[in-house]
């Protein structure tokens, strides 16, 4: 959805034009007076960054998702108007997770205090491409501090600088993270399309949580350049949006190799015009292996709903009942320890803001002195675990390296797909949301196949299934390094199939809802 189209909601404040009342269907139900038939009217990009920006005032205290509203977005806004830029992004809102540099007064501070000063008037270059297709950048999202890799007893969605985002389904249930303020504001409505990050479901998750589009891309096809980093071998920035065309056309607007980041050498000559690409035919014939192995949790209803509409729609479904995935988790772990620390020092020695940190061992030193704004929740132990690693010439860290990345893509998805000739790998992403849990932490109760792709370096696509008990969950299309474009296309052909998806309510608690309400009371006697 384009600017033209999301501004709507909100022009008749901005502007006199012939209006009605209606409920934003992406909102819930919330009331949304004044607003014109998009069919009547042509916004432009000041009159869409003005209404996203209305919107977040006036919906987001609610949910926390929004770390910062870019002060600079109306300006950038009269410029695409007056270049009389043109294309599918022109004029379009979108928000950035807060560990991605974004020019301008605003800091990008990873969710920490020890970064809130880290104002590096740098662009990524995702950033940039976003600029020259025409796209608003409206703001900051929350997230998870340090995209989530700071303790074991982490509460997601919470950092020091943005507090707990919440799930706009049901405002005491958890948004995933680290990619959550993302997730949770394109759900909400505030914008359609958002840019978040993923090491190992940071994006997918918050999206099939949240009831968005997630599309977390190949490893190597997103430049990494000026965003804080976990992992080289793992880290990608990628779509998060109101649907996969949104999705589709995001991702070609961000994708392209990046001499700075030589892991996207090859992206410009992988990278597509997706959207273009879409095709509500897809599935006819497509091959498609059911991960049994990783579902369950919570899901089983909406994910035999979705595998009959697959079915219908002319795809060829075979069970895959197990997968031995023991070779990946501790290894995966010790690898992402080892990188975070290399990356992470690199990063804060080259920022150049006024930052009182300039390596892991700085950063854990902060904490402890400010214990009561950065740590009263949970503590720093994978930070600790983190510091005492080797460096990256360690051969313990290289072999955990080739045994997870063996387990995952050749002998994990590219086995399965060759064995079976199978397109891609489907199977429920996440469990539906859990409830914030201040005490105890993240109590989830199970979890997809998404870290085979995040440890592969393939592409995952999540596309909202349905509901379980009144909270989104998300089908995931997995596949072959490179295979972006087809995972596009059986998620849109899914999406389309599907129908319309309920949206949020902002519920103080799902057991507030219709579904459920009833059940909790004494049955009549």
């Amino acid at each position: 959805m384009t600017g033209k189209c999301i501004a709507i909601l909100a022009i008749a404040a901005l502007g006199g034009c012939a209006t009605a009342s209606v409920e934003d269907p992406r909102m819930g139900g919330v009331p949304i007076t004044n607003v014109v038939e998009p069919a009547a009217y042509d916004v432009g990009p000041v009159a869409a960054a003005k209404a996203a920006i209305a919107r977040i005032e006036r919906i987001d205290a609610q949910l926390g998702s929004v770390i910062a509203i870019d002060p600079t977005a109306i300006d950038q806004a009269r410029r695409i108007e007056a270049r009389r830029l043109s294309g599918p992004l022109a004029g379009t809102p979108v928000l950035i997770k807060d560990n991605i540099e974004v020019a301008g007064p605003l800091p990008t501070t990873a969710g920490s205090l020890a970064l809130a000063n880290n104002v590096t008037n740098r662009d990524a270059p995702l950033v940039a491409r976003l600029r020259a297709a025409g796209a608003v950048i409206v703001g900051k999202t929350n997230l998870s501090e340090w995209a989530n890799i700071r303790s074991s007893n982490s509460i997601s969605g919470w950092s020091a600088v943005g507090g707990q985002t919440r799930n706009p389904y049901a405002l005491d249930r958890n948004p995933c993270g680290s990619s959550s303020g993302s997730g949770a504001a394109v759900a909400a409505g505030l914008v359609t399309m958002a840019v978040g990050t993923e090491t190992d479901g940071s994006i997918t998750c918050p999206a099939a949580i949240n009831g968005i589009v997630g599309m977390k891309p190949t490893v190597g096809l997103v430049s990494r350049t000026h965003v804080v980093p976990i992992s080289a071998s793992q880290d990608t920035a990628g779509p998060m949006a109101a649907s996969v065309r949104d999705a589709a056309l995001l991702l070609a607007a961000i994708a392209g190799s990046d001499p700075a980041d030589p892991a996207t050498k090859e992206a410009d000559g992988h990278k597509e015009n997706y959207a273009a690409a879409l095709n509500r035919g897809a599935l006819k014939g497509a091959r498609l292996g059911v991960m049994r192995f990783a579902s369950g949790f919570g899901t089983d209803e909406p994910f035999e709903r979705a595998l009959a509409t697959l079915r219908l729609q002319g795809a060829v479904l075979v069970e895959i009942k197990e997968f031995d995935d023991h070779d990946i988790g501790d290894n995966e772990f010790a690898v992402l320890l080892a990188e975070f620390k290399a990356g992470l020092n690199d990063y804060l020695r080259s920022s150049p803001a006024p930052i009182p940190v300039r390596s892991l061992a700085d950063v854990i030193a902060f904490n402890k002195r400010n214990m009561a704004v950065e740590m009263p929740l949970f503590g720093q132990d994978i930070f600790e675990k983190a510091q005492v690693t080797k460096g990256l010439s360690d051969p313990a860290y290289k072999k955990a390296r080739q045994t997870s990345f063996r387990a995952a893509g050749p002998n994990g998805i590219d086995r399965l797909l060759k064995q079976h000739r199978f397109d891609a790998l489907v199977g429920p992403t996440m469990p539906p949301a859990w409830k914030i849990d201040a005490v105890n932490g993240d109590q989830i109760s199970g979890s997809g196949a998404g870290s085979l792709a995040a440890v592969a370096g393939y592409p995952h696509l999540t596309v909202p299934m349905g509901l379980a008990k009144g909270l989104p969950v998300g089908l995931s299309f997995i596949g072959p390094k490179w295979s972006d474009a087809l995972m596009l296309r059986l998620g849109y052909a899914f999406e389309q199939a599907r129908g319309g998806f309920p949206a949020p309510k902002f519920l103080r608690s799902i057991e507030e809802s219709p579904q459920i309400a009833p059940h909790l009371r004494p049955a009549s006697r």
